[in-house]
């Protein structure tokens, strides 16, 4: 797994962002051939195909573990920014918005329309300056259903945001529950055998 940085590495700084780019050329092309492959390829595999996905997504750079489940619906951005440990699962129409790395640890659950968005802009600069920080899901968390998980965010081991739930900062204990915006601790998770 190649470490975290602060800023990904193809974000244009300084740039004006109603007339120019905010990523490189390089990123933008990139992005281009991965998006006619997941518009086609990707999305018209049957459900069941989750290893011919698997390796499409790593054809592009995702580093990809075995019995990983990406369904065809999901929306990922930059697969060369996506890592998922063994038996980890992103939902149809979850949204991986990976402008910094995203990390779903083992077995971690990213479940239909939930959204890991790695980027924002610092509103502070006249420039409007695009920022990225990554988001890590630590193992067998679940991101329930039209979950957020921001920017910079770590998801402790087996948490669990719930629906629409809003997490912008990291919650300090693993095993716990959230729910709302901006999400609030309201429980305690057990894994039962």
């Amino acid at each position: 797994m190649r470490p975290f940085t602060e800023h990904a590495d193809d974000i244009l700084e300084g740039t004006d962002p109603w007339s120019s780019p905010s990523f490189s050329l390089r990123n933008r092309l990139a992005r281009l051939g991965w998006a006619l492959c997941q518009a086609t390829l990707f999305r018209w595999m049957p459900r069941p195909l989750h290893a011919p996905r698997s390796a499409l997504l790593r054809l592009f750079g995702a580093r990809i573990a075995s019995s990983v489940h990406v369904y065809p619906r999901a929306r990922i951005w930059a697969p060369w920014n996506l890592s998922m440990a063994v038996g980890a699962s992103i939902g149809d129409e979850a949204i991986i918005y990976n402008m910094a790395p995203i990390d779903i640890g083992e077995r971690a659950v990213i479940s239909q329309g939930a959204h890991l968005c790695a980027g924002t802009h610092d509103y502070n600069r006249a420039d409007f300056q695009l920022v990225a920080r990554p988001i890590r899901i630590g193992r067998l968390a679940w991101i329930c259903t039209e979950a957020f998980v921001g920017p910079g965010v770590t998801v402790p081991p087996g948490t669990v945001p719930g629906a629409r739930a809003v997490l912008m900062r990291s919650p300090a204990e693993s095993w716990t529950v959230y729910s709302g915006n901006p999400a609030r601790r309201v429980g305690s998770r057990t894994m039962q055998p």
